[in-house]
């Protein structure tokens, strides 16, 4: 089954951000993500609000999990920390 990798963030760090949007696109679609949404228009209903929100398609939970974990996606990481506040989560698509 596919999974989305949603993530919801805050920028602190512009500039750091950058480079790690830089590496990270490169990561997720060697691991077959693609991206379907980011930083679009978007309505906060509930919880906290982020104003960048990034939504990938992966084959599968752990093909996304996997992204997650590669050294890649850990290099592009390193540049996030910090110039960010994120929640990332992956779920599975049911239908």
């Amino acid at each position: 089954m596919s999974a989305l990798w949603i993530a919801h963030v805050s920028v602190n760090d512009a500039e750091s951000y950058a480079k790690y949007a830089e590496l990270a696109g490169p990561a997720i679609a060697k691991h077959g993500g693609h991206f379907i949404a980011r930083a679009g228009r978007y309505v906060q209903l509930e919880g906290k609000d982020r104003p960048r929100n990034v939504v990938a398609k992966f084959p599968s939970l752990e093909a996304a999990e996997a992204c997650y974990h590669s050294p890649e996606y850990q290099a592009a990481l390193d540049h996030a920390r910090g110039a960010a506040e994120r929640e990332l989560v992956v779920v599975e698509i049911t239908e």
